[in-house]
């Protein structure tokens, strides 16, 4: 009896011992998600100027897809990496740069706002996340009014 005692409790400790997950420590930072990342190099960090950060893309038709593009610069001395862009809602799909921009040379942030479903005026954004000095998160936004069919 003892015996059957001591495998169930083993057991019980085990199936406890994994549900509670990995778990890392050190110099991780946890982030919006509540993920842990490892901090950036920054030494491979640059600057970003933001040629558009703000526009106003005026009136269009409900159901029409509208394109929105972001101009940067690279205005730093190291490549620099955009990591993602997320947009503010489903209604907006983002393409970043799949390579790095070079020290000196300009690029651009894509998205697509689909009105479908929307009417009057939409505010949007884009976060993006990149290797630049003093923040690494920045926001793009865009104003669209949306007239019904």
């Amino acid at each position: 009896m003892r015996f059957i005692f001591l495998i169930a409790a083993g057991a019980a400790l085990t199936m406890t011992a994994c549900q509670g997950g990995d778990t890392k420590t050190g110099n991780a930072a946890p982030t919006q998600a509540g993920m842990v990342a490892q901090p950036a190099d920054s030494s491979k960090f640059t600057t970003i100027q933001w040629l558009e950060q703000t526009k106003d893309y005026g009136k269009i038709t409900e159901g029409q897809k509208l394109e929105v593009v972001f101009r940067f610069k690279n205005t730093g001395d190291k490549p620099l990496i955009i990591e993602s862009v997320r947009p503010s809602c489903g209604c907006t799909v983002a393409d970043p740069p799949k390579e790095p921009v070079a020290p000196g040379a300009e690029g651009e942030i894509k998205g697509s706002f689909d009105s479908n479903g929307k009417s009057g005026e939409q505010h949007k954004s884009l976060f993006v996340a990149a290797n630049t000095k003093g923040t690494q998160s920045h926001q793009l936004d865009f104003t669209v009014i949306v007239q019904k069919k």
